[in-house]
């Protein structure tokens, strides 16, 4: 694998952890869980099980690990693991358009410090 394909695997598994983020998001936000989180704790652990959203994220997260050891095994880590913070900005950005989440000023803040921080960290001497 090349330099460049480890770099697209790299970004594939960022959206991976992100698209897992907003599955786990969506399974944690149905109407029996919330109605047990404000009862019966007992019972989320079998609601979530039950989830398909939930599985799906557990899913994207398990892919994205064995797909981040070949990021690993070709890249340094030190280029590989700023990639990672990619992640913030992308759930950030899905929690916006897809879950209806809130936009500030400071989200916004973040997000461009974030990509700032990776672009940095990617300049070769």
């Amino acid at each position: 694998m090349s330099q460049v394909g480890a770099l697209g695997l790299a970004f594939f598994c960022v959206c991976l952890t992100a698209l897992a983020q907003v599955l786990l998001k969506m399974g944690m936000s149905s109407s029996a869980i919330q109605q047990a989180m404000a009862s019966d704790m007992r019972s989320i652990f079998w609601l979530a099980l039950s989830s398909p959203l939930i599985w799906g994220g557990m899913l994207c997260f398990g892919a994205s690990a064995g797909l981040w050891l070949l990021v690993l095994g070709k890249l340094e880590v030190s280029m590989a693991y700023p990639l990672i913070s990619l992640g913030v900005v992308l759930t950030t950005v899905a929690g916006i358009f897809i879950l209806g989440e809130s936009v500030s000023i400071y989200k916004v803040l973040g997000v461009a410090l974030i990509i700032t921080g990776v672009l940095i960290l990617s300049v070769k001497n």
